[in-house]
């Protein structure tokens, strides 16, 4: 993606299965607050709900969900289609179910602690969206969704680290803090490897799911 070799199919994929990755962080976070015996996470925490499902009222804005659903129209993708998520792959609804089942059965504290993925994600985003920008120009209108986590991610970020660093006072619960974060970044490579191995090299989808209709050479910026 960052060097402007995928088509215009294979950002679709990308795009409809990270969607139904997206769909699930709503969820994920409304289990880890049902969970929460303490109202001042509790306040910090919904935050995130809102981020991702978006407000109406007389503070109405859109949240990370609609934006991704902007972003995946601007790939070529019905919003209905993406929604359904039908042809999401396997091992995509595998992943997702399984960071449910994380926050669902593991100590609170390491439900939190597998958030702190996002340490790590304005730098990424950052670049993402210079690359994205770069090599397929006709979505610079669509990535509203990266632009909004340039700071939403940061601040989650930073109260999950501060709130982890305070209540991990073992050492049993150092460690099983950091494996969390390890688990978490697993589920999120097992979802990548898969669309690699899907829709990169063998390239080979599973029956049911999405397909590449147009095997086009990628698609480039116009150099002028």
């Amino acid at each position: 993606m960052h060097e402007g070799k995928l088509s215009r199919g294979q950002l679709q994929a990308w795009a409809l299965n990270r969607y139904y990755y997206q769909s699930i962080i709503p969820m994920k976070d409304a289990l880890i607050l049902s969970r929460a015996t303490d109202p001042a996470f509790r306040r910090v925490w919904r935050k995130r709900i809102v981020d991702h499902d978006g407000q109406q009222g007389d503070d109405q804005r859109n949240g990370g969900i609609l934006r991704w659903i902007k972003l995946a129209e601007a790939t070529g993708l019905d919003r209905e289609r993406v929604m359904r998520g039908h042809e999401v792959l396997p091992a995509t609804r595998f992943i997702g179910n399984e960071y449910l089942n994380l926050v669902r059965t593991r100590p609170f504290l390491d439900c939190v602690a597998s958030s702190l993925t996002e340490l790590f994600s304005k730098d990424l985003i950052t670049l993402r969206m210079e690359k994205l920008r770069q090599h397929y120009p006709w979505l610079d209108s669509a990535l509203d969704y990266f632009e909004a986590r340039l700071t939403e991610a940061p601040e989650d970020a930073a109260f999950a680290i501060q709130y982890v660093f305070d209540h991990a006072a073992t050492r049993a619960e150092q460690e099983s803090v950091i494996q969390a974060l390890r688990d978490k970044c697993d589920i999120l490579w097992a979802q990548l490897d898969a669309l690699y191995f899907a829709y990169v090299e063998p390239g080979w989808p599973p029956p049911g799911a999405f397909r590449i209709k147009d095997e086009a050479k990628p698609i480039e910026a116009n150099r002028g």
